[in-house]
């Protein structure tokens, strides 16, 4: 059953269409990404889900029925430019935003205060916003999102700013809501945090779809034929080789295609009679980010990247 779905949602600017007849559906008690390079057209997209800005054309159903003012009430939203009152205290401004949302009183105070410690804030919920260093007024912004218990909660790039340790807390925090039948949307352009917690994904490039459905069952699809590798060595001899098909280095892994499936174990014994060190060898495995490349990728024209996005929007 779908929680949300988006339908053909059109917007332009002038003359950019910063979103083009974009469609998706966001499955209950899901983690939902939203993904694509800067300037893709995602903040676009949830600000018409948010009734920001209304769409040229389409809508948004939650539950079979357009969404409304109901829906703002049940939502938590953080916004890509955040919006925090400078001369505002901490805790007042929690308090604040929680009201706005009807939610007021001990219990509410309790729990901003169980969260300001969990951000390591606590000590600093006096002091006014604009003295705070821009990775916890991030954190105070995301704590105001979830401080009234939203049923739905629409994060558009939530780690921007935040160092290592802060973002995996707000992982946590966003995996512990998800257990507690919270449907999570979140835009991003990091493609290693949406693989490590999306079930879903949409991918948009260019104002469209280009890629929608279960991250599993499109890992499956786009991982056939191909190899994740970790080594330690030269690879340059696969160069021209006749079963490989396309090598792409990632940094810490390398991509590596085969022309056939049953070429895999055939791939893993080359590697080995030239002496390199193998440290992973996944066969059938394949990165988001790789995927995202070789959809949205660095060397298509427009009129390739348009033709393959409604093919693979279509099949996947």
């Amino acid at each position: 059953m779908y929680s949300l779905e988006v339908k053909n949602l059109t917007k332009t600017f002038d003359k950019l269409v910063a979103v083009d007849n974009a469609s998706f559906e966001v499955p209950d008690g899901s983690i939902f990404g939203l993904i694509g390079r800067n300037g893709a057209g995602k903040t676009t997209t949830i600000r018409m889900m948010m009734g920001i800005y209304l769409p040229d054309n389409g809508e948004v159903v939650l539950k079979g029925v357009k969404v409304g003012q109901e829906f703002k009430n049940r939502v938590g939203y953080l916004p890509e430019e955040r919006g925090l009152y400078k001369k505002m205290k901490v805790l007042e401004t929690l308090l604040y935003f929680a009201e706005v949302k009807g939610k007021s009183g001990r219990e509410v105070q309790k729990k901003a205060d169980e969260y300001l410690k969990k951000f390591d804030l606590y000590d600093r919920r006096l002091s006014k916003i604009e003295d705070l260093s821009k990775g916890n007024q991030q954190k105070v912004q995301f704590i105001a999102t979830i401080l009234h218990a939203p049923d739905f909660i629409i994060l558009d790039e939530p780690f921007s700013g935040l160092d290592p340790v802060n973002t995996n807390l707000l992982k946590d925090i966003i995996l512990e809501m998800k257990q507690r039948g919270k449907v999570i949307i979140f835009s991003t352009h990091l493609m290693d945090f949406a693989e490590k917690m999306c079930d879903h994904i949409a991918m948009i490039d260019h104002g469209k779809i280009i890629l929608k459905g279960s991250l599993k069952e499109i890992k499956s699809k786009y991982a056939q034929r191909n190899v994740s590798l970790s080594y330690e060595g030269d690879i340059s001899f696969l160069k021209g080789n006749g079963i490989v098909e396309k090598i792409e280095n990632y940094g810490n892994t390398t991509g590596i295609r085969v022309k056939d499936a049953n070429q895999t174990q055939q791939l893993l014994k080359m590697l080995v009679e030239n002496n390199i060190v193998v440290k992973k060898f996944d066969a059938n495995d394949i990165s988001l980010q790789e995927i995202f490349i070789e959809l949205a990728g660095k060397n298509e024209d427009s009129t390739n990247f348009v033709m393959l996005n409604k093919k693979e929007a279509k099949n996947v």
